[in-house]
């Protein structure tokens, strides 16, 4: 009996130091644990004020594209107002387009002193928009201020023309020719 209380007496020293080990093994790896979350928990707010100070500046700046689309929402009755009357005021109804067309690019040449040379007319439907575009190709003689006040003269027409293209080139009487492409618009 006394073997089997000593074996008992080894087998309970063994198994205590057993738990002793495994109670300071959990000790160490808590004390890890506790150091981790104190690292962490002193990155955390430093990594959450620049989280939300970005999130801030993204509001922000939301904040001001919202209020520049309201901005834009309010105007939108304005602004149809005055596409209609563009449309209306300074388009050419196409019932009588080229003839305007002809009759005032020959009065703006006219005016800045100019010949006309040839002007020519290509037309193209542009669907569902109401309007027709007119390609014109127009060339012009004469001195350079006189060139000046034609383009300044198309610049203040009561006729709505995009300027494309021009080329200078002289001519065989002294003069320069001037050759424009430009585009108008026709409504329906």
């Amino acid at each position: 009996m006394v073997s089997d209380d000593v074996n008992k007496g080894t087998h309970f020293r063994v198994w205590k130091r057993w738990v002793q080990g495994a109670v300071a093994l959990l000790l160490l790896l808590d004390l890890a644990l506790v150091f981790a979350i104190w690292r962490a928990a002193e990155s955390a707010p430093q990594a959450q004020r620049i989280e939300r100070d970005r999130l801030a500046a993204q509001a922000k700046l939301m904040g001001l594209d919202v209020g520049r689309a309201q901005a834009i929402r309010q105007r939108l009755p304005e602004k149809g107002r005055e596409c209609d009357q563009f449309y209306a005021e300074d388009l050419v109804p196409a019932s009588s387009g080229y003839s305007t067309l002809v009759s005032d690019l020959g009065e703006i040449a006219g005016h800045a002193g100019l010949k006309t040379n040839l002007v020519g007319f290509k037309q193209k439907e542009l669907g569902g928009r109401g309007v027709t575009e007119i390609r014109i190709t127009a060339a012009v003689e004469g001195d350079y201020p006189s060139l000046i006040r034609f383009i300044n003269g198309l610049e203040r027409s009561k006729n709505f023309y995009l300027l494309d293209q021009l080329t200078l080139a002289s001519s065989t009487t002294g003069a320069i020719k001037l050759t424009l492409d430009l585009r108008t618009y026709f409504r329906s």
